[in-house]
């Protein structure tokens, strides 16, 4: 391995004695080394001359509880880490390419390159008297001389005495000189040097400026003369290298202290301390820190400085004024930024074509905004609502006006000034983003695009799919991560549909969410004597709800609010509810002809109104229900509220011949809603029970089986779908006279000739009907019971969905076995929890599971 830059200096340090041991030691040639030293490139010769600084703290560790403070940026002198390095030699080598300029010393080496009818190669020195001595021509006087008058001598000498000879001069190796490098450097002495070295080539080979060091007063003196001062800030911030020397043998490069400093922080696009000199003005510090950023609050510029007492003062002053400030040794100068908040703008957000801010000027009205509803709205706004959204104080407090798209469009009302820093709100049409799609759906496209469409769909599916495989879920097994059904915990929630739309499903321009922060702005500004600006619209209206009460509101803008009214609405009466203020347990009803209040707006709203829109007495929406089977005409029917299931059926052409009545099955919503609620509870109730028996560590925790039986038991009672059925009997007169709901359906099925036996038997079957047979006829039939069954527990269900018990005199009636089967009837044998679990608890889930089971396949048996 050849040794590194570094160890051949470290080897140069030691003394000759040393060095010739440790080369006979790992078997090294000097001289090899030596000239590996002497031929190496500018950059590995300047590595091993000059290598970085070592910080004072560079390993050091920071305690625990100082790596979690805070650690403030802080200032650094500028131009410093330039020429900042560290030394490894004090005879640095430099090579560069030779100028015209260059003059002559002794020790130089001149190369000389003879071609034509003679080719040869001389190297050879400028002796100790100047002359130059190249064979076969007479001794050359060069001292002094430049290197392109040196070329020019050499050429008409050989030219003259050497005829058909030409000759081509390069220089050789110069003699270095020495030259010496005080005040404060990094590492101040003598240095060996190139003569072609300049004054940052000695700040260079010194390891710079040290941290006291002037960076604007760097001097160079010959034989006690000041030669010339370098203000390295010239090259710095300009590139100016004027004043940066070539230096001569014993050139003395002084480095003074600096006097005066200055910080620069903040909005500015070079913070740093930096050094002042007498003459330096604000434009010349601007120019130091690159200048201020456009962000940067010049007219508010603060300034620290020492005053003549000693003590530190604050000040500000006006950058934008050049005479206002002039730079002290001391000053700390920090420009904030200006306010980020927009000035002289109109926002415009919500359904329109490119929202943003745009420019204010006094006079602009809603009609300079809104020009063309083609191109200014998307398809989706609401021509009826709009706001405008106005601070009216320094607190931000806001105040809303009212209006409609559609009158500014049509030049029916007034045209609405408006002011700075307002923000205009445009909503959709739609409350579900569903049902925008539709619309864009519904929409013109071409064949291409059609295509794309369905390439976009069917990509959406392929990476549904792929991550469903990727988690390990099925298609049907995906409602679990985010369907949750909702709970019936009242009676009225038993005669409503249920609540379907989440935050996800709601349109992006929705009243919901685009007045939801406009609502909670206006609720937190309200104080006693200034009630929050609220008022709501229940009843048949499009989207009913709370509202932002604009300035002189009347029915006609809530109604406009909220989305028109619906078809049910009842306008002959309409009822207002007010608050007083002044006392909240004073409320005041009013009613009123709302098609007069539209024409006329005799009624003012006021904070906390409530308008409620009545539907049309005895009004009903499109009721239909469902009739399948065994009728003369099958189908869906549109009903009238109070019409029977006797009438229905009279509509559907009475039963066929081939009915069998018996099986009757009839399902409808509100009861598969609650079924389902009960079931949601049942489930919470058993997982609540599994904790407390946990945490309890009673006899029902010590149970053998695993928790993931456990969940699957409740996982499974959870994906159980209510039936909704409702037993009915339809030769009873009660039943016929049942009044019909939307969504019920009725299902006649064909005439039953059979007996089903299911559950906990060896072979579950159908057969076919015998009045002469028992239950246990049936069960002997189907190979008996399982060891399993629990035959404590058998039950029929019959054909109409009621149960009975076999062989039992109860409120059935039922007297003997045989009497108790018909045609359709299904002989349940239910399994014995026993040998499941010894956990009440679960064998209580788990008969729940198995029973609806059941239950759900001796229907389905009815309906094949």
């Amino acid at each position: 391995m050849s040794p590194s830059p570094q160890q051949i200096e470290q080897f140069k340090k030691l003394p000759k004695a040393q060095q010739e041991a440790i080369a006979q030691k790992y078997g090294i040639d000097l001289n090899s080394l030596n000239k590996q030293g002497k031929k190496q490139d500018v950059s590995s010769e300047l590595e091993s001359t000059v290598q970085p600084r070592e910080k004072d703290n560079e390993f050091a560790q920071d305690s625990e509880e100082d790596k979690y403070k805070p650690k403030l940026e802080e200032l650094k002198p500028f131009g410093y880490e330039l020429f900042a390095g560290e030394p490894m030699s004090f005879s640095p080598v430099e090579l560069a390419a030779i100028p015209d300029t260059y003059l002559l010393g002794v020790g130089d080496t001149v190369k000389v390159n003879l071609y034509g009818k003679s080719n040869k190669e001389y190297e050879v020195q400028i002796d100790s008297s100047g002359r130059l001595a190249i064979p076969d021509l007479s001794p050359l006087y060069v001292i002094g001389m430049s290197f392109k008058e040196l070329k020019g001598l050499i050429s008409n000498k050989i030219s003259t005495e050497m005829i058909g000879v030409q000759a081509y001069i390069s220089m050789g190796e110069l003699n270095s000189m020495r030259i010496m490098v005080v005040g404060e450097a990094y590492k101040p002495g003598s240095y060996t040097v190139s003569p072609l070295a300049t004054v940052t080539h000695a700040l260079f080979v010194s390891g710079g400026v040290s941290d006291n060091g002037s960076l604007r007063h760097v001097q160079v003196k010959r034989a006690g003369k000041l030669i010339t001062t370098f203000d390295l800030y010239d090259l710095l911030l300009f590139g100016d290298s004027s004043d940066d020397i070539v230096l001569k043998p014993g050139d003395v490069v002084f480095i003074p202290p600096a006097e005066k400093k200055i910080k620069i922080k903040g909005e500015v696009n070079r913070q740093a301390i930096f050094e002042l000199k007498e003459t330096d003005t604000l434009d010349s510090l601007l120019a130091m820190s690159g200048g201020l950023k456009a962000s940067a609050n010049k007219s508010k510029v603060v300034v620290s400085r020492y005053n003549g007492d000693g003590k530190r003062i604050t000040l500000n002053f006006d950058f934008t004024k050049k005479s206002s400030y002039k730079p002290m040794n001391g000053d700390e100068i920090s420009v904030h930024a200006a306010s980020a908040r927009l000035q002289n703008t109109v926002t415009l957000i919500g359904a329109v074509t490119n929202p943003g801010h745009y420019e204010w000027h006094k006079g602009k009205t809603l009609k300079d905004v809104f020009k063309s509803p083609r191109e200014d709205l998307l398809p989706i706004a609401d021509f009826g609502y709009s706001l405008i959204i106005r601070e009216v104080n320094f607190k931000g407090d806001i105040e809303i006006q009212q209006f409609s798209l559609q009158d500014i469009f049509d030049s029916k009302d007034e045209n609405i000034e408006l002011y700075s820093n307002d923000t205009i709100v445009v909503f959709s049409r739609y409350q579900l983003r569903e049902e925008e799609r539709q619309l864009l759906d519904d929409m013109a496209y071409s064949e291409e695009q059609l295509k794309l469409r369905d390439n976009i769909k069917l990509w959406e599916q392929f990476e549904r799919d792929e991550f469903l495989k990727f988690i390990g879920l099925k298609e049907d097994e995906l409602f679990e991560l985010d369907e949750d059904i909702e709970l019936i915990t009242s009676i009225d929630a038993l005669f409503q549909e249920p609540e379907d739309t989440k935050e996800e499903d709601l349109a992006v321009f929705s009243r919901s969410k685009l007045l939801a922060p406009i609502l909670k702005k206006l609720e937190r500004q309200a104080t006693p004597t200034h009630p929050s600006k609220l008022f709501a619209v229940n009843g048949r209206v499009k989207f009913p709800g709370v509202y932002p009460l604009p300035e002189n509101a009347d029915f006609k803008s809530a109604v406009q609010a909220a989305g028109g009214f619906l078809e049910a609405a009842y306008l002959k009466k309409v009822e207002l509810t007010r608050v007083q203020n002044s006392d909240s347990k004073l409320v005041e009803h009013l009613q009123f002809d709302g098609l007069h209040e539209l024409e006329n707006s005799t009624i003012k709203l006021t904070s906390k109104d409530t308008i409620n829109v009545f539907p049309t007495p005895n009004w009903q929406e499109r009721l239909q229900v469902k009739v399948v089977g065994e009728v003369k005409f099958p189908g869906i029917y549109t009903i009238k509220r109070g019409e029977t299931l006797d009438s229905l059926l009279k509509r559907a052409g009475g039963f066929s011949e081939y009915a069998h009545k018996d099986a009757a099955i009839f399902t409808r919503e509100s009861i598969k809603r609650k079924e389902t609620s009960q079931l949601q509870r049942l489930t919470q109730e058993l997982r609540r029970d599994i904790i407390t028996n946990t945490f309890q560590k009673s006899r029902t925790a010590n149970t053998s089986l695993p928790y993931e039986d456990m969940d699957q038991i409740l996982k499974d009672l959870s994906k159980v779908e209510a039936l909704g059925r409702l037993v009915i009997n339809l030769d009873k007169s009660s039943t016929q006279e049942l009044q019909l709901e939307d969504g019920d359906a009725l299902y006649i099925p064909a005439i039953q000739d059979s007996v089903s036996v299911i559950g906990e038997v060896n072979l579950a079957a159908t057969h076919l009907f015998d009045a002469s047979k028992s239950v246990e006829d049936y069960i002997r039939a189907s190979g008996g019971l399982k060891q399993k069954a629990d035959d404590e527990r058998i039950y029929i269900i019959k054909a109409n969905g009621s149960v009975e018990l076999p062989s039992q005199s109860s409120w059935f009636a039922v007297n003997n076995a045989a009497s108790q089967l018909a045609p359709g009837d299904t002989i349940v044998v239910p399994l014995d929890s026993q040998h499941i679990d010894n956990l009440t608890l679960w064998s209580t889930a788990t008969q729940i599971v198995y029973q609806l089971g059941l239950a759900a396949a001796s229907i389905a048996r009815l309906t094949d």
